[in-house]
């Protein structure tokens, strides 16, 4: 009898860390059940953080178990000590710039002071945003280049973003003393209204040595066509204002022709010309953030679609609840399949 004693000894002090193991495991894979197994149609943006909190508390069960090991006090110290050192030197070895990125990103998340899709202009670099990385941020520009921004750059320095429910366009032009501003601020509104712009209005910025200087501004509703309304805006004012016969050249402006007294520098207007297709600037210059901002609006969609059928099916009945969950399975399969794609996929697939 005491034979077999002694032999359960082993296993009755093993005991508390298998009991500490069953109970981390159990209470971990409710947590992954909690945070992402029941949410699958969860995006990388929106799984992030809960993974965050998932290594958290796997390190956290490490501990414990370490804690409740069946060893002296002094082996346990030095496995706590040896631990630390292992996630101080993967800390170390990291670079600190990665894990800078990587804690703006966190933060970016956090506070969204831009969303896919929007105008962004931080310091030199200005375009639509296309991706966005734990790392870094990926805008689109003008030229339909990409650009990489460290998210560090992006918390470190103003951005400046463009809203998606509208923003305001202006151009600026200087023009002599010999026209009233009484003349020119209606002809500057008249192209403004005639570019597409809404509530238009203008200001006189300055007063200068041989010209004023005007401003000439709107509301553009549809932030996405931003760069091609700039260039409408001005087209237009070009035009309403040689059509007035108003003469936009600066006054000290020197040719080295004779020209008799009194002659203006107007171009003539053009007779018939032959209508082109016109092409969507906005379309081509920034396809990858236009397919991303489609992408993003589309998902949001699909969320707000499924939570209503998932409502709906609690309280259908059972004649119906059949067509609802072909229909919610074939939502939740396009919202996954949108999870796992880039604007890139999409745009093969289209």
């Amino acid at each position: 009898m005491s034979a077999m004693l002694e032999w359960l000894d082993p296993i009755r002090s093993f005991l508390p860390l298998l009991l500490t193991l069953l109970v981390t495991l159990l209470l971990l894979g409710t947590a992954h059940w909690l945070l992402l197994g029941r949410h699958p149609d969860l995006g990388n943006e929106r799984r992030f953080p809960r993974q965050l909190v998932l290594l958290g508390l796997s390190l956290l069960a490490l501990v414990i178990l370490i804690l409740v090991l069946p060893i002296e006090a002094g082996a346990r110290n030095q496995i706590l000590g040896l631990l630390g050192l292992l996630v101080s030197a993967a800390v170390a070895f990291s670079s600190s710039n990665i894990l800078a990125n990587l804690m703006a990103g966190v933060l970016l998340r956090m506070t969204r002071p831009f969303r896919i899709g929007d105008f962004i202009r931080v310091g030199e670099h200005f375009g639509r945003v296309s991706e966005r990385g734990l790392f870094d941020t990926e805008i689109q520009t003008e030229n339909r280049e990409l650009i990489a921004l460290p998210n560090t750059l992006l918390v470190s320095q103003p951005v400046i973003t463009t809203q998606s429910s509208g923003t305001i366009v202006f151009t600026t032009l200087s023009l002599g003393f010999d026209v009233h501003h009484a003349t020119i601020e209606p002809l500057l509104l008249q192209a403004a209204t005639q570019s597409g712009l809404h509530e238009p209005f203008v200001h006189v910025l300055e007063i200068g040595d041989f010209s004023v200087q005007y401003r000439v501004s709107g509301f553009l509703d549809e932030s996405r066509r931003l760069i091609s309304a700039r260039s409408d805006l001005c087209r237009a004012v070009l035009d309403v204002l040689h059509g007035a016969r108003i003469e936009i050249l600066s006054p000290t402006h020197m040719v080295q022709r004779p020209q008799p007294a009194g002659t203006q520098v107007i171009p003539p207007e053009p007779g018939r010309v032959r209508a082109t297709d016109k092409v969507d600037a906005e379309e081509l210059v920034f396809d990858k953030a236009e397919q991303a901002e489609r992408m993003s609006i589309e998902r949001k969609g699909l969320r707000a679609e499924i939570e209503a059928l998932e409502a709906e099916l609690k309280a259908a009945e059972d004649a119906t609840r059949e067509s609802l969950m072909l229909r919610l399975e074939a939502l939740r399969e396009r919202l996954q399949s949108l999870e796992q794609a880039t604007p890139e996929d999409e745009n093969g697939a289209r």
